[in-house]
């Protein structure tokens, strides 16, 4: 599948919506450049849609990383949603499932990131062992 990168908008929060491979090269520099244009049109709030990346690099990480570096620095805020078991495994394993606000649902990441709005914590350990489950045959 070719990368594709859509945006929209809930409740004032840009959602960027990756699909196909977050890697090095073409992929990463358009979504890169996504992000830049959201900063230079002053959006702070940021939500990304992971559902459609089937796999990211160490660059896609640190891409990640810098975003919501750059936008807490700015005071705006930046979650994570509908990362696949191995995405989420990685973030496990580097240690920025700490860093990051990670939901399961987008409802949840949108009011994460909106001041005086509430999401509830996302489980990662139930979701693994939910995940490990629905793919173990019977």
């Amino acid at each position: 599948m070719a990368f594709q990168l859509t945006t929209r908008e809930v409740d004032g929060v840009l959602i960027l919506e990756p699909a196909g491979k977050l890697v090095a090269g073409e992929n990463l520099e358009e979504f890169r450049e996504a992000i830049d244009s959201a900063f230079n049109a002053g959006r702070q709030l940021l939500v990304v849609d992971m559902t459609g990346v089937s796999y990211m690099d160490s660059s896609a990480l640190g891409c990640l990383v810098v975003t919501h570096t750059r936008v807490q620095k700015a005071g705006g805020a930046m979650a994570l949603f509908g990362l696949s078991l191995r995405n989420l495994e990685l973030m496990l394993l580097t240690k920025l499932s700490t860093v990051f606000r990670l939901h399961e649902s987008e409802i949840d990441a949108v009011n994460s990131v909106i001041p005086g709005r509430e999401a509830p914590r996302f489980d990662i350990l139930e979701f693994v062992q939910r995940q490990r489950a629905e793919r173990s045959p019977g």
